[in-house]
């Protein structure tokens, strides 16, 4: 679906998008790899990875957020994949492949960005995250249950549970460019515990650090309703163990009408509800950006850095 507040904003730059065309690792579903490389960086690089919506593209997803003009601000790389999906140019989120840690599909593709980019630009292993929008949002869920290795923290905006897309009732095998009604509808619900067992499932026998979540949704969402917000909070909550409801609670944050939810002390898992918001809902750049800390100039936030219980809630 088109994003119709999207908007081709300048960037303040002499770095421009640029188009990967090596081989960069394995890549089974042949998804395209574009880089935004600010004209100066840090000696060891953050990466954020932005995965775009549905109909969308790299280059849109550059055009419509402020993320490559903050990354020359904060001297982060951002990778901008592309779907191989022509069809629609949705993410892969409902094969057994893309679900499943080194498993193949989509986003064994764009990890493989994300190894080759840490390798070339001498990045920061610990500090790589992922942002997106609707099926960016979907895949940086994606990314975060089958890689919790690889990943620091995710930030979603309007999207679907880890697994939710997945076919019932069939084997998914293969199956990567599945539209699950069901699920988009908000008819999909389980008990935490049920979709405990299915982001664990993404990498089975893992039982190492989890990343932190950051999650946004409208409350009139048309298009993947509002239910999912909720299953997604659920599901998260109970892998990072912080079940029983927000522990903090501000109201018109950061836009009027919209309202964050931390979950356990060390706010790990953070949930913004924006009420009366369609599928069409704004990125909060700067929002994402705190969440992860890149824009922190000293004491970033990386991977395996405390836990959901080891630190207070930052007011």
């Amino acid at each position: 679906m088109r994003l119709p507040w999207l908007t081709l904003l300048p960037l303040t730059s002499a770095a421009s998008l640029q188009r990967i065309t090596t081989s960069f690792g394995p890549n089974p579903t042949n998804a395209l790899f574009y880089i935004y490389v600010p004209d100066t960086l840090p000696a060891n690089p953050a990466i954020l990875v932005n995965p775009h919506w549905c109909h969308g593209s790299a280059e849109a997803a550059f055009r419509g957020s402020q993320y490559a003009n903050l990354a020359s601000k904060h001297g982060f790389i951002v990778i901008y994949p592309q779907s191989p999906h022509t069809a629609d140019s949705c993410w892969d989120v409902s094969s057994r492949e893309t679900l499943t840690h080194e498993a193949g599909g989509d986003s064994l593709g764009i990890v493989s960005m994300v190894r080759w980019t840490l390798n070339k630009y001498s990045g920061d292993s610990k500090r790589v995250f992922a942002t997106g929008v609707s099926s960016g949002a979907m895949m940086t869920q994606v990314l975060l249950g089958a890689y919790p290795d690889v990943f620091a923290a995710g930030s979603a905006f309007s999207g679907v549970p880890f697994g939710c897309f997945a076919p019932t009732g069939r084997n998914n095998s293969g199956v990567y460019g599945y539209w699950n009604d069901d699920c988009a509808k908000g008819r999909v619900k389980k008990e935490a515990e049920e979709w405990k067992a299915v982001i664990k499932a993404g990498y089975p026998g893992y039982e190492g650090w989890r990343p932190k979540v950051q999650l946004f949704h409208g409350t009139k969402d048309e298009i993947l309703d509002f239910v999912n917000h909720g299953e997604a909070v659920k599901g998260w909550a109970a892998v990072l163990g912080v079940e029983g409801g927000p522990v903090k609670e501000t109201r018109d944050t950061p836009l009027k009408g919209w309202t964050r939810f931390v979950y356990g002390e060390a706010g790990w898992l953070e949930a913004f509800t924006a009420e009366g918001v369609p599928h069409d809902i704004r990125v909060q750049e700067n929002t994402v950006l705190e969440f992860f800390r890149l824009n922190y100039t000293e004491g970033y936030f990386s991977w395996g850095e405390g836990g959901p219980g080891v630190k207070p809630v930052r007011v």
